[in-house]
């Protein structure tokens, strides 16, 4: 120590990372001169580099269809209303009570073009409360939110305030909310409290309509009948569904809420779950047991099951924690009986 010289302080300096001065070295024990900074490359490999959530979203752009849509809407609602107008004169140009005939009329049709608007938009509203509530829940639950859960799940309790069926599973979790301080702890709760009964009945609503697909496109001859079949049943799944978790949407909420659908599909790779299923009937030799119109009735029910299971995970308002949720295969035993039994009947009415 006597023979070394006392190491020097230096004043803390700021440096720009594109300045000159700054330099890379493998060396972490190198020692930098007064006017340079030494950075090393282990830091730099070894920092982890976390990126917003909405990074890698799309910015918007400038919508031409949007404006296209409002242009057409425009000039059809000027035109609707012109033509209104001409007949309600030509109605007064008559006789004055088949006038105020037509005036009375025309208020009728606008409050009921009122009415209609006003429940889409209310529909629109509750769907995007589901979503905002079921994201808000997802994040509370992956990091073991406390605060943003018990908010959420405030939300989720008045969602289901008028459904006489929740009011057990309200009062239960209710108590867990004072209990409980793990966010993760409380979104599993309201999972097994409050979502398992509609989660069953979501269940059966789904696997009646893969029957029903799975037995009319099996005795359907022809084409076009089993695919009326299966849009009908698939949107009607993704409408009580949608109705089940408390959503009731309009027409237009109904469309936003089939486009999430498939969307989901597509991401989870549901559009080409047809040949796995092939498969997997295949691999257990059950398309020896079956004839090949009730095989492929088969394989369509399980479809429907594939979208009615994407339905229930966008219009669920929470995510699924407690466990993974339904899958194609908890339909499958139960199809294939159907059809079994299906055609077993079929043979002894010949």
């Amino acid at each position: 120590m006597s023979g070394s010289e006392p190491t020097k302080s230096r004043k803390p300096t700021a440096f720009r990372l594109d300045d000159s001065k700054v330099h890379l070295s493998d060396d972490d024990l190198r020692v930098p001169a007064a006017d340079e900074a030494i950075i090393a490359r282990s830091a730099i490999e070894e920092e982890d580099i976390r990126l917003p959530r909405d990074a890698s979203d799309p910015k918007p752009g400038f919508g031409f269809g949007k404006w296209l849509m409002i242009g057409l809407t425009g000039l059809v609602s000027l035109a609707a209303g012109l033509a209104v107008d001409s007949l309600i004169r030509d109605l007064f140009a008559r006789t004055d009570w088949l006038g105020w005939l037509g005036v009375g009329l025309a208020a009728v049709a606008a409050l009921g073009l009122l009415g209609l608007v006003m429940r889409e938009l209310a529909g629109l509203m509750r769907l995007g409360k589901i979503d905002d509530l079921r994201e808000n829940l997802q994040i509370a639950a992956e990091e073991d939110d406390a605060r943003r859960a018990t908010a959420g799940l405030k939300e989720l309790l008045d969602l289901y305030r008028d459904r006489p069926a929740t009011a057990q599973g309200r009062k239960a979790l209710a108590g867990h909310m004072r209990e409980v301080i793990d966010g993760r702890d409380l979104v599993k709760l309201a999972e097994r409290d409050l979502l398992s009964p509609l989660d069953q009945e979501a269940r059966k609503i789904v696997m009646n309509s893969a029957k029903r697909v799975s037995v009319i496109t099996a005795v359907s001859p022809r084409a076009l009948v089993d695919l009326l079949v299966v849009l009908f049943e698939n949107l009607r799944i993704i409408r009580r569904l949608s109705a089940l978790y408390g959503g009731r949407p309009g027409t237009l909420g109904f469309l936003r809420l089939a486009k999430h659908v498939l969307a989901h599909l597509a991401v989870t790779g549901g559009m080409a779950a047809g040949d796995s299923l092939a498969s997997e009937l295949l691999g257990h030799g059950l398309a020896a047991r079956l004839s090949a119109r009730l095989g492929e009735g088969v394989i369509n029910g399980l479809l429907t099951a594939r979208i009615g299971i994407a339905a229930i995970s966008v219009c669920r308002p929470a995510p699924f924690v407690d466990s993974s949720g339904p899958n194609v295969k908890d339909f499958m035993g139960e199809l294939i009986a159907s059809s079994e039994k299906a055609e077993k009947e079929a043979g002894e009415t010949k």
